[in-house]
């Protein structure tokens, strides 16, 4: 029977309001991918992002368009220059994964010849807020060991100073946004290591990054919008010393894996991260946190209602996805 494609937009609440620099939302807006053979399922999902052009709206129409394709024959390594990256080729690209492994009967780190997985301690997102509402967030959620904390304005140093006050002995890693200038992080970056801060990512503009050449980066900095696959590490080395790798991004985990084992030979430190999505979108990306850094793939512990079934989370610990789910 030929393979038969889905595509369904999907919407998931946000517990509250997530807020970074660039605004707020109050739901997780999805894009899901089912293929079937008649009889076995795979299924993907991604987050569409305005930031990169992108709208539920267009991967739809991108991934519909796809559906006499995969009928005919598209698979999974055809897809790779079918489609550039980015969220229609991750959910399609996943959905694919998740298929090949349902019918070969093994696990997709199996299929893949990977290392077999263990449970990953993962971060907790504070979202931009006043320095009093991120305090007693950080209070809330002081008994996990890493906070990712969104920034990207005037009162910083009150948010992070906030934050370790709510918060004393978790790890800190800031996500500006692309919100910060070169005089910003010169001025931040002393503060924030005194106030145990590990890392930041992207705080200049992705056009305007050159800036980090020849910084002395006192705060090591993770590329994430101006990182997006393997061809982009090239213009990245000399200006990060870590990089955030998404799916949403990569445009599935075949990317992805690829773009892992570059960047560690690069040099590169590895965060592997997410955007505010469902279980199925942190399942494969699961396999990319093997041996990261950091691991920020939280989106499931920020929304009020997740897919069943889901990634059971035991506080910051994410074990192995469930079979049922994905992989």
């Amino acid at each position: 029977m030929p393979v038969q494609m889905t595509v369904t937009p999907e919407s998931f609440p946000i517990a509250g309001t997530f807020t970074i620099s660039r605004g707020s939302k109050t739901e997780a807006k999805v894009v899901t991918v089912r293929l079937t053979d008649g009889a076995f399922v795979g299924q993907g999902e991604c987050v569409p992002y305005a930031r990169y052009g992108e709208t539920v709206e267009s991967v739809v129409e991108v991934l519909t368009g796809l559906v006499p394709e995969v009928a005919q024959g598209l698979d999974r390594a055809g897809l790779q220059s079918r489609l550039t990256p980015g969220a229609a080729r991750n959910a399609l690209d996943c959905a694919f994964w998740d298929l090949d492994a349902k019918r070969a009967g093994l696990p997709v780190w199996q299929l893949g010849k990977l290392q077999e997985p263990k449970p990953l301690s993962v971060t907790y997102t504070l979202s931009l807020g006043t320095p009093e509402s991120m305090r007693a967030a950080a209070e809330k959620e002081a008994h996990r060991p890493l906070l990712k904390v969104k920034l990207g304005g005037a009162d910083d140093i009150e948010r992070i100073r906030a934050v370790r006050a709510g918060a004393p002995n978790a790890a800190v890693i800031v996500d500006a946004n692309e919100g910060w200038s070169l005089d910003q992080y010169k001025a931040l970056a002393p503060v924030f290591l005194d106030l145990g801060v590990k890392l930041v990512e992207q705080p200049f503009p992705a056009g305007s990054d050159d800036a980090l050449l020849g910084l002395d980066r006192v705060l090591p900095v993770c590329a994430d919008e101006s990182c997006h696959d393997t061809a982009s590490l090239a213009s990245l080395k000399g200006k990060y010393d870590a990089v955030n790798i998404k799916l949403d991004k990569t445009g599935g985990l075949t990317e992805a894996l690829l773009m892992r084992d570059a960047a560690v030979e690069a040099g590169f430190e590895i965060m592997v991260g997410c955007m505010v999505g469902t279980s199925l979108a942190m399942a494969p990306a699961f396999l990319i946190g093997q041996g990261a850094a950091f691991v920020d793939l939280d989106g499931p512990l920020l929304l009020a209602r997740d897919r069943e079934p889901a990634i059971a989370y035991d506080g910051a610990v994410m074990p192995l996805p469930p079979r049922g789910l994905w992989g």
